[in-house]
């Protein structure tokens, strides 16, 4: 349109619509009244009567169409649409989903609908569709909307303006702590625990009698007093503790344990199994027995035999078969670390006066008797007034009894009606509505026994209106009301806790239900690996064959053993340069002819790397000293101890190595040592540590040690200045030998050192070299798989550049793959 020719009077209306706003400021303003309709008008429940709105307008949509607990079963897709069309102007799924979820006792303590049909499963299953099952009213839920015709709760209108629907039910019970509620609103959420039907009312009660008690007033505490032992979920189980209850109760906030209920059988062809009655609330029982059989296959749970799911209408009932020699506290401590326990936050947000509010057990409880004090108030008027109301009518219908005669002469005088009760009015001095009653009564109420009813009937009215004017008039006994009702749905509807509560005897740790016992530990190039007792090698003479330790699989070697506790943190090195850290006993402890578990199992390494060196971090007494590594190469570096305190399970790099190199060995040291390098053709340097000056993890370290082009490093070996101990040097041939340290004088590093032992074709190659006291015993294992104990004591002391004796007779085409010190009480 030209605004040449427009009318003036319009162009100023149309400025006056035009309005210039920032754009932050109407998109804040925009997304503050977009949260405030999720919070208020969908995700959080009200404090008054615990509900959402979607659930108050199934219940009261179920009460407008007759669908009580006493009347038939209706089609739940009726119901959603007469919620729908009347009241709830949203997608008829999410109003499904609320009714459905009203109806599972899994979900909720006390249902609030009794569904028939599959209304879903605690294995996670969805109700069927809504054309498929059927609803109505629980008659609990009818006492959430008892009395509500009688004036107890406003109305306002629903979306279009044709009907109106109640802001709040006067809830006879207090369901928000009953049923408890969940729910995300926009920056919010709520997550409140369901309770005790019996422990809530007598809470109340005694917040009603003592209206200035404390919220620890109302908890049980450890002498027993009080009323609220803590939440009580619908699938029953055990809450672990009761400090995360206090502080959930005090607060509004806290975090409770919950850890499923299981006992112990013995199975008919022996061994046990851990039978699960009770799982954790809201917990999904098919998704929950599924991650276990995932855990067994990955051997991250040992001794397993079977999983069974014997779950009925009757309960739950999961199975779980141990093999022959499990430990049963074992398994089931790995069970409930990982799977059947879990933490149960509480928040407990409710709307108040439409504003959302954090509330501790003592606020929830006032916010309801808030309620029911006003809801009852409102209902004695109501009732006084139609009390009054009929008193006024029998008032007058007694005047008119009492001169019959003349009232029926006067009406048979009258023209009609009209003319009747005004000549009522004018002659006995009645009311309009008393005159339009007895106008409108017959005949056969003048008798003398209609008389003697009326009365009576206006007795009972007077004395009704003077108890609600009594309860009107005085608070206590308008609260005297609300607990006698309290104590009659105590009475209705209370039932046993389903949810114990135990004491928190502190975190039962894997490591806690582990004997501790000294182990060999074997890992092959292959890298598989294993442990076994100690003892099961029993000792003997220099020389010996050994016995069987590992069955290697076809092509697969031993290339390392250790002794170390079950209880021990051991340091595990890579050829790679890489660190892992893990406990003893998280090694699969197998016989002495299984092969052992893929060491992926265990600890994260790679497909090219293998384990090198082992360091028992228990064994170390000065958390300050070093780690001294010795690569293939002749490199060698220090790095303080500190470095490895934060090992993760993917391990962390320990040293960085040239290309083609390879970490081979690892010792402790405490800043005051020599190092003692060892090569395969049998040449030794000893050097005062200092000289290999610390360094951090991701160096290469110095050169340690000048070798030939054909030689590499072996081992390396610490040891003190005035060291009494001996050089044990072992070949791959099974030839040995022990020379006192003394004779290895301390020279500069980086030289060629001294030759230890001949490596000519009777003995072959050294390949281990360690410091050896004279009571110390050995492990030695040959690549084949064969383990043999002795003592140090067996072999000979010699001098430097000597053959050897025999230390282990070895089969054609075996040689030593590895061996270990152990300690003089082993």
């Amino acid at each position: 349109m030209s605004t040449d020719d427009s009318d003036p009077t319009l162009d100023a209306n149309i400025a006056r619509e035009v309005r210039n706003v920032r754009i932050d400021d109407e998109m804040e303003q925009s997304y503050i009244d977009y949260a405030m309709s999720v919070i208020v008008g969908r995700a959080l429940p009200d404090a008054r009567d615990g509900l959402k709105p979607v659930q108050r307008r199934i219940l009261y949509s179920m009460h407008d169409m007759g669908v009580t607990s006493n009347s038939g079963h209706r089609k739940s897709s009726n119901v959603v649409g007469e919620v729908m069309g009347n009241y709830h102007p949203h997608g008829d799924q999410s109003i499904y989903d609320a009714l459905a979820r009203m109806a599972q006792d899994f979900s909720l303590r006390y249902p609030l609908v009794d569904g028939q049909g599959n209304f879903g499963s605690v294995d996670g299953d969805p109700p069927a569709a809504m054309r498929y099952t059927e609803a109505r009213m629980d008659s609990l839920a009818e006492e959430l909307l008892a009395d509500i015709e009688e004036d107890t709760v406003d109305f306002t209108a629903n979306y279009d303006d044709r009907l109106t629907e109640p802001d709040v039910l006067p809830a006879k019970v207090p369901n928000l702590l009953l049923n408890g509620a969940s729910g995300i609103a926009v920056g919010m959420s709520t997550n409140i625990p369901p309770h005790n039907l019996r422990e809530i009312v007598d809470a109340t009660i005694h917040l009603i009698d003592n209206p200035d008690c404390s919220v620890s007033d109302l908890i049980v505490g450890p002498d027993g007093e009080g009323y609220v032992k803590g939440p009580d979920f619908p699938t029953g189980a055990n809450i672990v503790g009761r400090q995360g209850i206090h502080e959930a109760y005090e607060s509004g906030r806290g975090k409770l344990r919950v850890r499923a209920e299981i006992d112990t059988e013995d199975r008919e062809r022996g061994g046990d199994r851990i039978v699960v009655t009770e799982l954790p609330y809201q917990e999904n029982k098919a998704r929950r027995i599924e991650r276990i059989a995932d855990d067994v296959n990955e051997g991250k749970i040992e001794g397993i035999a079977d999983i069974r799911d014997e779950s009925d209408r009757n309960g739950v009932r999961v199975v779980i078969d141990l093999k022959r020699g499990a430990n049963t506290e074992v398994v089931k401590n790995q069970l409930l670390e990982s799977h059947l326990e879990r933490t149960f936050s509480v928040l407990s947000l409710a709307l108040v006066d439409d504003q959302p509010r954090v509330l501790n057990l003592k606020q929830l409880l006032e916010q309801y008797v808030d309620h029911r004090r006003e809801v009852v108030r409102r209902r004695s008027q109501y009732r006084l007034d139609e009390a009054q109301d009929r008193a006024h009518i029998l008032e007058g219908r007694l005047q008119a009894l009492e001169n019959a005669e003349a009232v029926v002469d006067l009406i048979r005088n009258s023209d009609d009606r009209d003319d009747a009760k005004a000549g009522l009015r004018e002659e006995f001095g009645l009311s309009t509505e008393q005159a339009a009653h007895i106008v409108r009564m017959q005949l056969g109420s003048l008798t003398s026994m209609e008389v003697g009813e009326v009365e009576s009937e206006y007795a009972d009215v007077q004395a009704t209106i003077e108890r609600l004017e009594t309860i009107l008039g005085d608070e206590s006994e308008l609260l005297s009301v609300i607990k006698d009702e309290l104590r009659e749905m105590r009475e209705t509807y209370g039932d046993d806790r389903r949810t114990s509560i135990i004491e928190d005897t502190g975190s039962v740790t894997r490591e806690d239900l582990i004997p501790e016992e000294d182990t060999v530990v074997v890992l092959t190039e292959e890298d598989y690996i294993k442990r076994m007792p100690i003892s099961e090698f029993s000792p003997q003479n220099r020389g010996g064959k050994g016995i069987i330790g590992v069955r290697p699989k076809e092509g697969d070697r031993v290339s390392a053993v250790f002794q170390a506790n079950t209880h021990d943190y051991l340091l595990v090195f890579t050829n790679r340069g890489q660190v892992y850290r893990l406990k003893t006993y998280e090694i699969p402890e197998m016989s002495r002819t299984a092969r052992g578990t893929n060491v992926v199992n265990v600890i994260d390494l790679d497909s090219d790397e293998e384990v090198t060196a082992v360091v028992d971090v228990d064994d170390v007494e000065d958390e300050e000293g070093y780690l001294a590594m010795a690569t293939e190469d002749g490199y060698v570096k220090r790095t303080e101890l500190s470095a490895f305190e934060n090992v993760h399970s993917g391990g962390i790099r320990a040293t960085r190595l040239e290309e083609g190199d390879r970490l081979v060995d690892v010792e402790v040291t405490d800043g005051e040592m020599d190092i003692v390098i060892g090569t395969r053709r049998g040449m030794t340097i000893r050097f005062d540590e200092t000289e290999a000056r610390s360094m951090g993890r991701s160096a290469r370290g110095v050169n340690g040690i000048k070798l030939d082009d054909d030689d590499r490093v072996a081992g390396l070996v610490t040891a003190r200045k005035d060291d009494d101990r001996d050089l044990l040097t072992v070949t791959r041939n099974g030839y040995g030998k022990r020379t006192s340290l003394s004779e290895y004088r301390s020279q500069s590093r980086y030289g060629k050192g001294l030759v230890d032992i001949k490596t000519n074709e009777r003995n072959g190659e050294a390949c281990s070299l360690s410091a050896v006291g004279e009571t110390d015993g050995l492990v030695i294992m040959s690549e084949s798989g064969q383990i043999m104990r002795t003592s140090v004591d067996e072999l000979s002391r010699q001098g430097r550049n000597t053959m050897g004796v025999t230390v282990m007779r070895l089969d054609e085409g075996d040689w030593v793959a590895s061996v270990d010190v152990t300690d003089t009480d082993d």
